[in-house]
């Protein structure tokens, strides 16, 4: 249920499994209006998985680099991906109908090819009746209603998501009071392709302003303009102009493309899971825009629930591996939140003496190393781990990269003439580095290859050092995201098949 990127995405990885899928969305097409556009390495790496990732770099603006200034002096600058042998960069920005449209083509393409997808766009859903094996939809079209059952429902309709009002369910969390005026313009400017983030702007149009070049020569601009505003006047055209003539200067010509005014909003449900009812991205959770963690962590949420679910429909798993999605991802909410949260609180003090000591960081970053961690212009959307949670089998490889212990997001790496993430799939992996292994194993109906790497394909080095460490040799599990479930220095079957059979949340 919805439409947007984060349901038709569940929609193409259920679909691409042979999973027969309907996505039921009140309005009919891509949305408008640029909404997310800051789109993580990972977030493309899922992407990538379902055969869309290529075009939306192609049609991006790749940028790794941020600058941090208060009022007109540059604070500091940083890189969000210093190293090499990656297939995706940091970050690209995209506005999200580009990103929309892009899983819609590959819907489109896995349809030709047989993929059991269907999308039904203006069919708003008007009650639900969830039973103990399945739910009962009643629909509302142009052409009248109709009913439909449902072995699982997942929600994806948005931060006001209608279906969690009709479940009674709601978001518990914090409301910042502060609001901040998004403005999409077209201009041809000499601004480079980097995050620019001003605390307190020289030009005044607000205590902070962040700036973001997307395709087509459209940039991101957000004016952080106080609580105590009256929004129907800050959205007046003349309004938004007054702002953007002072930033940028007389001379700038531009075009309005796209504006919205938005508040600082970080909650969450407090499960995500009802029953044969699951939710996923906005509709579960909702966090402040600085820092990227909205359809980042939709796109996780949906990289996370569909191997599971396939396996449940299958008859592969029992039902109970749906909880872990709720443990997992809750825990990457909380993360979220916490960094959100944490964000907010710098970029909006909330008492005079806490923006004397923002202010203070600001102006020792300038000059001093140790303070520019404590500088907070929104932390970037990273990969979650999942640290210590109930799918994860032992982490028994001494010397092994802390970046690849068990629960964590595989890194990418180059092999051969490619990358590694692109031959890990979506199934169950087991990558040897150096070590002997079977070439498949079958657990309870579950399989998983091997991926063989030996010194030829790691000429770089960069494979070793990413997934040996201090090792000589390691056997990996690898889930179908692409999280380490497992490793060891050596291939033992029976810590193999245990494992195997944990990550399907069997033992």
């Amino acid at each position: 249920m919805g439409g947007g990127p984060i349901g038709v995405a569940t929609a193409l990885d259920l679909g691409l499994q042979g999973i027969p899928v309907v996505v039921l969305d009140d309005h009919e097409g891509i949305g408008m209006g640029s909404r997310a556009i800051c789109f993580s390495k990972r977030c493309l790496e899922v992407a990538d998985r379902y055969g869309c990732g290529e075009p939306m770099l192609e049609k991006g603006v790749v940028w790794n680099l941020g600058k941090v200034f208060h009022e007109d002096r540059k604070v500091f600058e940083f890189n969000l991906l210093p190293e090499e042998g990656h297939k995706y960069p940091a970050f690209i920005n995209l506005q999200q109908p580009y990103f929309e449209k892009f899983i819609v083509d590959r819907v489109r393409e896995a349809q030709a090819d047989g993929a059991p997808i269907e999308l039904r766009g203006k069919n708003r859903v008007d009650s639900i009746d969830v039973r103990d094996d399945h739910v009962v939809l009643r629909v509302m079209t142009p052409d009248g209603a109709y009913t439909l059952e449902a072995d699982w429902l997942i929600g994806c309709d948005g931060a006001n998501s209608p279906l969690r009002s009709m479940l009674g369910l709601d978001f518990t969390g914090r409301v910042f009071k502060d609001s901040f005026l998004i403005a999409d313009i077209r201009m041809k400017a000499e601004f480079p392709t980097e995050r620019w983030f001003w605390f307190e702007p020289s030009h005044g149009s607000g205590a902070s302003t962040l700036l973001h070049k997307q395709p087509d020569d459209t940039w991101r601009i957000d004016f952080q303009i106080g609580w105590d505003v009256d929004r129907a006047e800050e959205i007046k055209e003349e309004n938004i102009r007054r702002r953007l003539d002072a930033m940028l200067g007389p001379d700038i010509e531009y075009e309005m493309v796209w504006s919205s005014i938005y508040t600082f909003q970080c909650k969450r449900m407090d499960r995500f899971r009802h029953g044969r009812v699951i939710f996923a991205g906005d509709a579960a959770h909702q966090v402040s825009p600085f820092g990227a963690r909205g359809a980042n962590s939709g796109m996780q949420d949906v990289d996370n629930l569909g191997w599971k679910l396939s396996l449940v429909i299958t008859g592969k798993a029992p039902e109970s591996l749906l909880d872990s999605y709720d443990e997992e991802r809750i825990h990457g909410a909380d993360e979220n939140i916490l960094n959100s949260t944490r964000s907010t609180d710098f970029i909006t003090p909330k008492s005079a003496i806490s923006h004397i000591f923002r202010n203070a960081v600001l102006d020792l970053a300038e000059h001093y190393e140790f303070a520019r961690p404590l500088v907070n212009s929104g932390r970037l959307s990273l990969p979650c781990t999942y640290d210590g949670l109930s799918l994860n089998g032992p982490d028994a490889l001494p010397g092994g990269p802390s970046r690849t212990r068990v629960g964590s997001p595989c890194p990418d790496a180059p092999v051969g003439d490619g990358f590694l993430l692109p031959r890990l799939g979506n199934d169950f992996q087991i990558l040897t580095i150096g070590a002997e292994a079977p070439e498949m194993l079958e657990e309870d109906g579950v399989t998983a290859r091997r991926f063989a790497i030996s010194a030829s394909d790691d000429p770089t080095g960069v494979l070793a050092e990413r997934y040996l460490g201090d090792a000589s040799a390691a056997v990996y599990l690898i889930r179908p995201d692409q999280h380490v479930a497992a490793r060891w220095p050596a291939f033992d079957e029976t810590a193999m098949r245990t494992a195997l059979r944990k990550a399907c949340g069997k033992d």
